[in-house]
């Protein structure tokens, strides 16, 4: 049977299911049964489990959100259960694609886009979502509903929008070695970073020993800064590598870090949640991370005025746009293909609860960025107002969802070793691209 004609086989089965569910879910005292059309209970009482797999997990203000949704979606349909296998950001890659390769995903997913996708697409393992997009259309931003767009098919939707360089600083300790605005140059920033260890303040506060720190929030940004923002779209193209001396000299600035004493000295052993405390407790006067969590260093925080936000600055004889952040659109949820008819029918009505307006306005109110077409009224955050203008000047790419997994991984090993003293940023370079594109 032809792709087309199985696809039009199988939607036409999936809307049959959601009509047999909604007609299920309405008021059906003829026939005996209490139910009614606004409590979500079947007719025959019969209760659907999903199993869902996330990673939030951390005390983020958005992963607070997202579960909270989940338990008004129960609320409201007490006939579909959501199972949830929550897993550590840190795992959480790792045991998706341990269960794609032995096709048991769970029922509804949570993916990234780029070359975190390639291998569920690879194994066919995602819904397309195409009959169902009146839902998110008109709602979620075209460029971000691309990146989870795979031959023409819609196989996730994102949640939201996020940078993973940001760096947030302390106001008072910068003020303190005689900065009162963020360095605009490499060769300033390093010289506030001596500045700051001469004064007794540790400069940035590391959490790496989740090991992708290093790969994403930092070298996302600091390659585009010195190769460029296409570079690493060449290097799987095969047009550039990462030993390249415009990308050495890119890792070659963890190395500098390193041997300035930059990062506390428990980097490796502290996690990324763990270093955040480190700026907000007075421990550090940096750290670099996603926008997400400026829900906890600046909009749940009392304090918060007392931390800024800047970019990475511009670096000598630099290929890239110094105004650009590194980004992506992220929390995509995704439904497994193959489900039978009714929990495929279920996993839709989910999917149109869980992502909708409702859903980005209160990320939005808890100061996260979204990739959605929503009113910014006066309730909104000032500090999510500034997060909007320090990122609207255009998007590098993340390393990791360019990048293969695999090299990925032996670039953050790498990226560790520089920080004991161990290799030399030519050879983080070359064992890396060693595992491009396997």
């Amino acid at each position: 049977m032809k792709r087309s004609n199985w696809m039009r086989i199988s939607l036409s089965l999936v809307l049959a299911a959601v009509m047999v569910v909604v007609a299920a879910c309405g008021n059906s005292k003829e026939n005996g049964n209490e139910g009614s059309s606004n409590n979500g209970k079947s007719a025959s009482g019969e209760t659907i489990t999903l199993t869902m797999m996330h990673p939030w997990t951390s005390p983020n203000v958005d992963n607070e959100v997202y579960k909270a949704r989940i338990a008004a979606f129960e609320e409201q349909f007490p006939n579909i259960k959501i199972e949830q296998d929550g897993v550590a950001a840190a795992q959480y890659k790792t045991k998706l694609f341990t269960l794609a390769t032995a096709n048991n995903l769970a029922d509804i997913n949570v993916a990234w886009p780029g070359a975190d996708l390639d291998p569920l697409v690879k194994g066919d393992l995602l819904m397309p979502l195409n009959d169902h997009m009146d839902s998110w259309n008109d709602l979620v931003r075209e460029d971000a509903l691309a990146g989870y767009n795979v031959d023409g098919n819609q196989l996730a939707i994102p949640t939201k929008r996020n940078f993973v360089d940001i760096i947030y600083y302390n106001k008072e300790y910068l003020a303190q070695v005689g900065y009162n605005e963020f360095p605009a140059t490499y060769e300033e920033f390093i010289e506030m970073i001596k500045k700051l260890k001469e004064a007794g303040i540790t400069p940035i506060s590391l959490g790496n020993k989740e090991k992708w720190p290093l790969q994403s929030s930092y070298m996302s940004i600091i390659g585009q800064r010195f190769a460029g923002e296409d570079f690493l779209h060449k290097v799987m193209a095969g047009e550039a590598q990462l030993t390249d001396p415009e990308y050495v000299s890119a890792i070659a600035v963890i190395d500098e870090l390193t041997k300035l004493e930059a990062f506390n000295i428990d980097a490796n052993n502290m996690d990324s949640v763990q270093a955040q405390d480190y700026l907000i407790q007075g421990k550090a006067a940096m750290h670099i991370s996603s926008a997400t969590v400026d829900g906890r260093i600046r909009t749940t925080n009392e304090e918060g005025d007392k931390f800024g936000i800047a970019l990475f600055p511009s670096v000598p004889g630099g290929l890239g746009d110094q105004k650009m952040a590194a980004g992506v659109p992220q929390f995509g949820i995704a439904i497994k293909n193959g489900l039978d008819e009714k929990k495929k029918a279920a996993a839709v009505e989910f999917m149109k609860f869980f992502v909708n307006e409702e859903l980005y306005t209160d990320l939005a109110k808890a100061g996260i960025l979204v990739p959605a077409n929503v009113e910014m009224g006066d309730d909104i955050s000032p500090y999510l107002k500034e997060m909007y203008e320090l990122t609207s000047n255009g998007t590098a790419p993340v390393f990791d969802a360019v990048i293969n997994t695999q090299a990925a991984k032996e670039f953050e090993n790498g990226l560790q070793a520089l920080t004991v003293g161990r290799g030399t940023p030519e050879e983080v370079a070359k064992d890396t691209q060693e595992l491009i594109g396997q």
